[in-house]
């Protein structure tokens, strides 16, 4: 079977990923898929992994700071209220992968998470447009910059 995440990254590499910002030591930083919460992001490990416990002691510290500094950019860059982070994992192996969520009041038809939002959150008329998705990533990969030189 073959891993999800590993596919993305590797398209990453090929320069076939339209949703890349930036490479980071231990990740990759990607614009979700579909902006049902405007600014939505992923953080995918390059390590091919389950679970934080079976990374190496530096890798797994490295790759929390990190995803800290992601978030932070996410939070920066897209005026979030509040952030909603998920390690989640998918494919054959369970690539583990940071959700990172830029939450506004009134996002959601009821405060709580954004799963309540359920397939919403993946319909089609959430996927950004080319112009769209450009000016995601270079607000986000400016304030990647900003925090990455500080």
């Amino acid at each position: 079977m073959e891993c999800l995440v590993c596919d993305r990254i590797e398209k990453i590499k090929r320069g076939e990923n339209p949703y890349f910002v930036r490479e980071m030591n231990t990740g990759y930083v990607v614009i979700g898929d579909h902006q049902r919460i405007p600014g939505y992001t992923v953080f995918l490990c390059k390590e091919c992994a389950t679970e934080l416990h079976y990374l190496a002691p530096d890798f797994r510290q490295e790759f929390l700071r990190e995803m800290s500094l992601v978030a932070e950019a996410v939070h920066k860059a897209f005026n979030a209220d509040k952030m909603n982070y998920a390690l989640l994992g998918v494919g054959s192996g369970l690539h583990m992968h940071w959700h990172l969520y830029p939450r506004h009041a009134g996002d959601t038809p009821k405060p709580g998470p954004v799963w309540q939002l359920g397939k919403e959150l993946h319909e089609p008329e959430y996927l950004p447009t080319p112009e769209q998705l450009e000016e995601l990533k270079a607000k986000l990969n400016a304030e990647l910059e900003k925090l990455i030189e500080a």
